[in-house]
């Protein structure tokens, strides 16, 4: 398996199986995590596509039971580190903008803002306030380099939380360049290393991608912004999106591909 900074590039895999975004309902991810328990095979591999935590109320325990689900499939078959790839999403991007944010030119607002979009549940699970990070973000580098600090060492506290911070990647895609695995969305008029944050932000026309970009003939995403009102995991001939609005939707979607982009199966959780 490739693994080229930002991009993993898969080996030869029986299936793919993909989750789409989480956003920290733990008992909907517990019943996927024993249907892949159950059913994964030595030669598949899995992608999370990013979202794992915020919005919910259990992101510290959500993002524990899928460290857990890596631990358990690694050992059962003796799989090496990168057959479990994690994406970066947008709920990923922001915590981690909130890991560093003395170096914020502007901390206050980046906190109103993140907070808006879900980032405050996040906090909360690790055991701090939104008034206490607020008013910590109001008060100087020095004061905010010694919370960062605390909010780092929370971290270190849960076996694998903050190695799972640290080896996010921004897509991922088969030996054979045919399906490509992202959070959100590309800018096909771009080249994958020229993307910047459009993985996680989105960009604006993708829903309406009907032809192939460059060699992926399929293109597997974790998230959607906008409200599709039906029931069925939207996909087209090259499209599939593992999410349904609204927010609150607490269902979770899976799908498992072959390497060629065909899709073999779409489900979501009990």
């Amino acid at each position: 398996m490739g693994n080229t900074g930002n991009f993993v590039e898969l080996n030869k895999s029986s299936k793919i199986w993909a989750i789409g975004s989480i956003h920290s309902n733990l008992n909907s991810f517990n019943s996927i995590k024993k249907y892949i328990t159950n059913n994964f095979n030595y030669d598949d591999k899995l992608i999370f596509l990013g979202n794992v935590i915020g919005l919910g109320d259990n992101s510290k325990e959500t993002l524990s039971s899928v460290i857990d689900l890596r631990f358990k499939l690694m050992s059962k078959f003796k799989l090496k580190p990168d057959t479990i790839v994690f994406l970066r999403g947008a709920q990923e991007e922001m915590f981690s903008k909130l890991l560093q944010l003395q170096l914020a030119p502007n901390p206050t607002e980046i906190v109103d803002w993140i907070f808006e979009h879900g980032v405050n549940k996040t906090i909360n699970s690790y055991g701090f306030s939104e008034d206490e990070v607020k008013n910590i973000a109001s008060s100087g580098t020095i004061k905010i380099s010694r919370w960062t600090a605390n909010l780092n060492r929370s971290l270190q506290m849960h076996p694998g939380h903050s190695e799972y911070f640290l080896n996010l990647k921004h897509a991922a895609y088969s030996r054979t360049k045919k399906i490509l695995f992202v959070n959100r969305g590309v800018d096909i008029t771009r080249p994958l290393s020229a993307q910047n944050d459009c993985f996680w932000w989105g960009y604006q026309n993708f829903s309406k991608i009907q032809e192939p970009y460059k060699t992926f003939l399929r293109i597997v995403r974790g998230y959607e912004s906008k409200h599709i009102n039906n029931s069925e995991i939207s996909h087209n001939n090259v499209i599939c999106t593992l999410f349904k609005q609204p927010l609150t939707n607490k269902n979770i979607l899976c799908g498992i591909f072959t390497e060629n982009g065909e899709i073999l199966d779409l489900f979501e959780n009990n």
